[in-house]
């Protein structure tokens, strides 16, 4: 997978191994696109959820963390002129 290159907020740039999108997604489905996502990963990779409303926002990561990977940032995705609620999470495997 190619890795891009991000800025978010505080954290400097880093590489981002993988890329998951589930605004689409309703509970519990956000979270199990993310699972899957995560079982691919390697300890140390870091990924990037795009996630909408409410129940995604508090419980991916909330999941995450439980599975024991580390929350780097959480932030409203500004990278679209209009942001409807979409958030950005960047998780690292430990």
């Amino acid at each position: 997978m190619n890795k891009t290159h991000i800025k978010s907020g505080p954290i400097e740039q880093m590489n981002v191994d993988y890329h998951l999108d589930i605004t689409p997604e309703t509970c519990p489905m956000t979270f199990v696109r993310t699972k899957l996502m995560i079982e691919k990963m390697a300890v140390g990779d870091i990924a990037e959820v795009i996630l909408k409303g409410t129940e995604p926002l508090h419980n991916v990561p909330r999941s995450v963390t439980e599975m024991g990977l580390t929350v780097l940032s959480l932030e409203a995705d500004d990278r679209s002129s209009i942001n409807d609620g979409v958030f950005r999470l960047l998780i690292r495997k430990n």
